[in-house]
């Protein structure tokens, strides 16, 4: 069985991650890339699904873990009754290979040490063909598939696993080395497991050292900002939701889904996380994958991407496996790809403003795209769309939705005006203030004062808790804090907000955990409603329920007292730093709002 979602810690080259359960199994892994089929998938099955753990050989007093300073370099100590260890997991950033780098560390006495090897390629499905090669290391060859496994200790078969004993006393080192390549290749030359350390320790300890970000949150904000930096894909700048597939929602639950490609829609909180804390340089890299994901017809512009920008993120259900605690289907792909969501044009339009009031260039032909992109919306956002939750079914005309276009629209006035950019800008606002009657009109319900999730529904949505952040309306327009309230009393659930509204279901218990970021969101409101003490009871709530490394799924379940979802949630992440960020300017002048999207 795997681990509780919260039991896992990151580690990655950003290329690819693997998650890390706390008794020193890799129970994750996709390679060579994110989206690449898992060789390691015992997290939606068993360990006969591929993992990879090193740990004492019987029973343990104690484990702790965390990360060597802001790295990403893992560090388990186990204590035993016979003495101590250190595990040290890292995947050094990406060279011509990829390898996996674990070395075990003795500490204390004498501890005996078993390895278990399961390699299983295609999601769990293939076993490889092993041999060892004339220097000793261990082949695993399966399809286009290679790994390399180099260690100083003996290792041998039972069973289609391989597995090593050995003892490791105070002040030795055995270091385990696995490396990736494709099978048609040569054999991956080794590696330095220390010089390997070393490396990677400096690589992390500069990028964090570039953080600009020295509020009272800074721990909280620089494991994120880490975080979302394991979750970029370095050759093309784009940053996927999470590393898995198919942890579920609900737990036991089918709200499983793949979130291993790129959204639109974190385009501009990411944006401003990442300018916000000095990275330039990775927010340069997500604003150009944005430009040439969406390159071509407006028309044709999806929701999410591949990491390079892919369009075909065909879904199919990969059946022999059980899923995370049984928790089906286990998907791979999404087909959310294709839905209709009109907000991912007002976060575009808007995250290319937002890089213009930065004073940081754009592409020439940037507002080109931009305009061809206004003029296809002028056309289309009148039709229901899938909304932000992306639901399956008939699409509807969801608030949040619909207050996109708007954004969409009143950031492309906003920079036409401001740097003098050529366009049909009464035509704009003719359609921009068109959409906000529309919205006000029959998006909101005089019964609960409040904006709902959709025209004529009386359902609550969280989505709207962004109306004032994107300044579609003031905080202190009644209607705004007639929402607020209503979200209060309907959509909390122990403290945390539920981005859908329970009333929706027939069930007694919430389709799925209560919704971090939206939590976050929430905050934020309060932030701009002056009411600081509310929004700071309600970020450290969040913060609460982060796992012991700080890191986040999407969701938590408060009956549990679980996380849900996909683990870790960039979103989740991104929220966090941005909720830090504008409560730590309320503090530093606190005459004054909290920071808002629009400019």
């Amino acid at each position: 069985m795997p681990g509780l979602i919260e039991d896992y810690a990151l580690i990655g080259d950003c290329e690819t991650a693997a998650l890390v359960c706390r008794d020193g199994s890799v129970d994750w892994l996709c390679w060579p890339a994110f989206d690449s089929e898992a060789c390691f998938a015992a997290l939606l099955g068993g360990r006969e699904h591929g993992r990879w753990q090193l740990a004492p050989h019987g029973a343990t007093r104690s484990c702790t873990r965390r990360y060597r300073g802001d790295t990403l370099i893992l560090e388990t100590r186990f204590e035993t009754d016979d003495g101590a260890v250190t595990l040290i997991d890292f995947m050094p950033p990406r060279g011509e290979v990829s390898d996996l780098v674990r070395i075990v560390r003795g500490e204390r006495g004498r501890v005996r040490m078993r390895m278990e090897l399961i390699i299983r390629f295609g999601f769990g499905a293939n076993v490889p063909w092993v041999k060892r090669t004339d220097g000793g290391a261990l082949l695993a060859i399966c399809g286009p598939d290679m790994t390399v496994l180099r260690t100083p200790v003996d290792t041998h078969g039972e069973g289609l696993t391989t597995v090593a004993d050995f003892e490791v006393m105070a002040g030795e080192s055995v270091p385990f080395a696995l490396s990736y390549a494709r099978s048609h290749l040569a054999v991956p030359d080794p590696i330095d497991p220390e010089h390997a350390l070393l490396d990677t320790e400096a690589f992390w300890l500069e990028w964090a050292g570039r953080c600009s970000y020295r509020g009272e949150y800074r721990e909280l904000v620089m494991r994120s900002l880490i975080t979302l930096k394991a979750l970029t894909y370095a050759p093309s700048g784009g940053i996927v939701a999470a590393p898995t597939t198919s942890l579920p929602e609900k737990l036991g639950g089918s709200r499983n889904w793949d979130y291993r490609f790129c959204w639109l829609r974190d385009a501009t909180f990411t944006l401003l996380a990442l300018m916000d804390s000095g990275y330039t340089e990775e927010a340069s890299a997500w604003h150009h994958w944005l430009l040439r994901a969406v390159a071509g017809s407006p028309a044709n512009m999806q929701i999410m991407y591949g990491i390079m920008g892919e369009r075909r993120l065909l879904e199919w259900e990969a059946d022999w496996l059980p899923g995370y605690e049984g928790a089906q289907p286990v998907r791979i792909g999404n087909a959310a790809h294709d839905q209709l969501q009109l907000d991912v044009y007002g976060e575009l339009i808007d995250v290319f403003h937002q890089w213009r009031m930065a004073d940081l260039r754009l592409d020439g032909e940037s507002w080109a795209l931009e305009r061809a992109i206004l003029e296809h919306l002028e056309s289309i956002w009148r039709q229901p769309d899938s909304g932000i939750w992306e639901r399956r079914g008939p699409g509807k005309h969801y608030v949040s939705s619909k207050v996109m276009t708007w954004v969409a629209f009143d950031r492309g006035i906003k920079s036409a005006e401001r740097f003098q950019l050529k366009a049909p800008v009464e035509r704009w606002k003719q359609v921009r203030d068109t959409i906000h009657r529309d919205v006000c009109e029959r998006g909101f319900d005089p019964k609960q004062n409040a904006f709902t999730e959709s025209y004529g529904s009386q359902m609550l949505d969280a989505s709207v808790l962004l109306l004032p952040a994107v300044g579609f309306l003031p905080v202190s327009d009644p209607r705004v804090q007639g929402t607020l309230a209503a979200i209060e009393n309907g959509l909390m659930r122990d403290g945390f907000v539920l981005r859908h509204d329970p009333r929706e279901t027939c069930e007694p218990q919430p389709a799925e955990g209560a919704f971090l970021a939206c939590s976050l969101w929430l905050a934020d409101a309060f932030l701009l409603s002056g009411e600081v003490d509310k929004a700071k009871a309600l970020f450290d709530r969040v913060v609460g329920v982060a796992n012991d490394l700080g890191l986040f799924a999407e969701e938590y379940d408060p009956d549990a007292r679980r996380q849900t979802g996909n683990f870790p949630q960039a979103l989740t992440h991104i929220a966090l730093i941005n909720t830090a960020q504008n409560l730590t300017a309320v503090q530093k002048a606190k005459d004054k709002p909290a920071i808002q999207r629009v400019k």
